[in-house]
């Protein structure tokens, strides 16, 4: 639970105590406060562009700030280099060779087969000449020898052909894969890092506070720009514990402030389980008058905008006469 800021301590224990006098019985003390959305960015660099100053109104999704982009930029381009190359290398390992290549290894088919058409006529005559007694049987095996040498040759050159018109062995293709993935992730790291550096309201509000200017360095996770937008402006006021017992949450309240005008309606989001500003001892009969409980209301955005953080408001349940 955020605690009460020490300026407002006598404040709202005096304003309590007050009520009892001229205020009716169901009339809180209390003051506006704010949630802020502060605009940081992870990635640490020098602020170059500042496009808020204190007191404009930011729409949704407008630039907010720009931090220098060198070094992320750079590092984008590698990886984007990166990628391409392990795309490169997955589509050569997918296909076969080139078609130079493979028209070399046909040719030396060819030639083999040719060969071995040679090869095998002449083993068929060596054979003829054999069985007519003209030459000797060494002739016949030298025929044989070479036919069975063209035809290894013709085989040889056979699964080569295959091989060439085939790609990589599975195992590549894949770690090329895994290659091309962590290529991209990195990539993608990059380009989330160059984004980080311009920076974009989340939400629409008031700029509260600007904490940088350009030319100064700005650490990872430091807040440059404060914004409040209105749905971030609530009410925070304190009730007796006599009284808890008779709020719950999305009661009705009205809030009035000097200068608001007519009443800010509200609606209570939040009521503390622990009590404030209570005897340092006991609570006993005599000092338990003085216990508050703090409790929060939220208004409409759109009735939030006539209060400011730490205005005293004092808040009166709607249903009351």
């Amino acid at each position: 639970m955020k605690p009460l800021p020490a300026w407002l301590a006598p404040l709202a224990i005096s304003a309590l105590l007050a009520g009892c006098g001229d205020k009716p019985a169901d009339y809180y003390p209390g003051y506006a406060e704010a949630e802020y959305v502060r605009l940081a960015t992870p990635i640490a660099g020098t602020l170059t562009k500042l496009h808020v100053q204190r007191g404009d109104t930011l729409e949704r999704n407008a630039p907010a700030f720009v931090l220098e982009q060198d070094s992320e930029r750079a590092a984008r381009e590698e990886a984007a280099a990166r990628v391409q190359r392990a795309q490169a290398q997955l589509a050569n390992l997918q296909k076969g060779r080139r078609a130079e290549e493979v028209a070399a290894v046909q040719a030396q088919l060819a030639q083999a087969d040719a060969a071995l058409q040679l090869s095998t006529g002449n083993l068929a005559r060596q054979k003829q000449l054999v069985a007519d007694k003209f030459i000797s049987a060494a002739h016949l095996d030298e025929a044989r020898a070479a036919l069975e040498r063209d035809q290894a040759r013709v085989n040889e050159l056979r699964a080569q052909l295959r091989i060439a018109r085939l790609g990589a062995r599975p195992d590549e293709i894949d770690a090329a894969r895994q290659e091309l993935h962590a290529s991209r992730a990195q990539l993608t790291q990059a380009e989330w890092k160059l984004a980080q550096k311009t920076q974009r309201a989340p939400v629409g509000g008031a700029v509260a506070d600007v904490l940088y200017r350009e030319g100064e360095f700005v650490q990872s996770g430091s807040p440059v720009v404060s914004v409040l937008p209105p749905q971030n402006i609530k009410l925070r006021f304190f009730v007796p514990q006599a009284q808890l017992g008779t709020l719950r949450i999305g009661q009705a309240v009205l809030a009035h402030c000097d200068g608001c005008g007519a009443a800010v309606p509200a609606k209570i989001s939040y009521i503390s389980a622990a009590p404030e500003y209570t005897a340092p001892l006991i609570y006993s009969k005599e000092n338990r008058a003085t216990l508050v409980f703090m409790i929060e209301a939220r208004p409409a955005p759109e009735q939030a905008a006539s209060l400011h953080p730490g205005q005293p408001v004092e808040i009166r349940l709607a249903q009351a006469k």
